[in-house]
């Protein structure tokens, strides 16, 4: 198993961990913290403590993707005969590419249809 095939994996779990938790968020303040005592005064672990290891989670998972898809981009096996530039090869650089066929002039009577004839 390559090392980019091992990055991919990673980017994928923790892309996964990230919907998981984004979801159980509540825009309002609500999801996974209101259910842990809805606002009474005894709350499993409360619910100040569970939003705030939400955000945190949230926050880490995100660098932590962010991170991992950086550091693919290091992991990618480009081979030895790979350049990353047309302007640094050679081969490209000495052929010089087709120039387009010119575009039949306006005015020219060979081409001159009904629309562009100048002569009533």
């Amino acid at each position: 198993m390559s090392t980019f095939t091992i990055f991919l994996i990673l980017i994928v779990v923790v892309a996964f961990l990230l919907v998981v938790v984004i979801m159980v968020q509540n825009p309002k303040g609500g999801g996974l913290s209101s259910s842990f005592g809805g606002g009474g005064t005894q709350q499993l672990g409360g619910v100040k403590k569970t939003t705030d290891f939400l955000d945190k989670s949230t926050w880490t998972l995100a660098t932590l993707l962010l991170a991992l898809i950086l550091a693919s981009n290091l992991a990618i096996n480009r081979g030895a005969e790979s350049i990353d530039s047309k302007a640094l090869d050679e081969d490209a650089a000495t052929t010089a590419p087709a120039l387009p066929a010119p575009l039949p002039a306006a005015n020219d009577p060979a081409t001159a249809t009904p629309e562009n004839s100048t002569e009533e």
